[in-house]
């Protein structure tokens, strides 16, 4: 089964912005998912088994080196588009 997952990263952390995108660097390094990197959120898409395997993975390596944060994460069974735009987002 496909499995698409919206993830937004929050470290405890003043210089929040070196964790994250250490984060998505890292979901990155996986060729056999999707994925994109809005201003609030990443994508990914893939195996259920995979995506799970790697959100344990790499959420257990993030809570290690950085130490508390929070991830906010949706899950939705299927493919999804992740290039979708809505049509009044493109006239802006």
């Amino acid at each position: 089964m496909i499995l698409t997952v919206e993830i937004s990263f929050y470290p405890f952390n003043q210089d929040y912005i070196p964790p994250i995108k250490w984060f998505i660097e890292r979901l990155a390094s996986y060729p056999e998912i999707e994925r994109r990197t809005t201003a609030t959120c990443t994508q990914i898409q893939g195996e259920s088994q995979q995506i799970m395997t790697l959100l344990h993975d790499e959420m257990t390596a993030a809570f290690e080196k950085y130490g508390k944060a929070v991830m906010v994460c949706k899950f939705i069974p299927g493919p999804l588009n992740l290039n979708y735009q809505d049509e009044t987002e493109q006239e802006a």
